[in-house]
């Protein structure tokens, strides 16, 4: 009986290895940060939630994995009172990011590529107002989860209001297409 538990642990180690381990994320207590800026310095910033994610790791290295973001937690954490209000209801809407029609936005990782240490260079597929786009950011393993910087150009997902890609002479009403985001992932 001792030689069939072994042999048991045995199998179960060495089909872990070659499997990997698949990551779920804490969704209390993971977050995405984002930053959006205008043409007058001036900077709006606030979080999103996940609805969910996974990542899957081979060997310390992510081979896959594929996140969902909920558009309806978008808040704005520069701001107080009314203009907080007005600016995440403005956010939500289809003048950005049509969040009635489109609740959620995903990524899935697509390719990664281990750059040194717990560094990896992950390309990616996000899908934001129904629109997919690649894109390529780092993400750093560390010991409670994961942490990413990435930027996406909020034209290429449809965002026009006072994008200077769809529209000419907004002087000093421009926001730039650039949209900054920190996500933390807690494991």
């Amino acid at each position: 009986m001792k030689n069939i538990n072994i042999l048991f642990i045995l199998i179960m180690s060495f089909t872990t290895i070659l499997q990997g381990q698949e990551k779920i994320i804490n969704l209390n207590l993971s977050e995405i940060k984002w930053v959006g800026k205008e043409i007058t310095t001036k900077t709006h910033y606030g979080s999103l939630k996940f609805k969910k994610g996974n990542i899957s790791i081979v060997n310390d290295l992510i081979t896959a994995g594929e996140f969902i973001v909920d558009m309806n937690s978008l808040k704005n954490e520069d701001l107080s009172g009314g203009s907080k209000e007005y600016l995440e209801k403005h956010l939500r809407s289809d003048d950005f990011f049509g969040v009635e029609q489109h609740p959620t936005s995903t990524l899935k990782i697509t390719s990664v590529k281990k750059v040194e240490g717990e560094k990896h260079l992950v390309v990616g597929d996000l899908k934001i107002k129904g629109i997919n786009n690649q894109v390529i950011f780092d993400i750093v393993l560390n010991s409670k989860g994961a942490t990413a910087e990435l930027t996406f150009d909020r034209s290429k997902y449809g965002v026009k209001f006072r994008s200077s890609s769809f529209f000419d002479e907004l002087g000093d009403k421009l926001i730039y297409d650039d949209i900054e985001l920190k996500v933390d992932l807690v494991f």
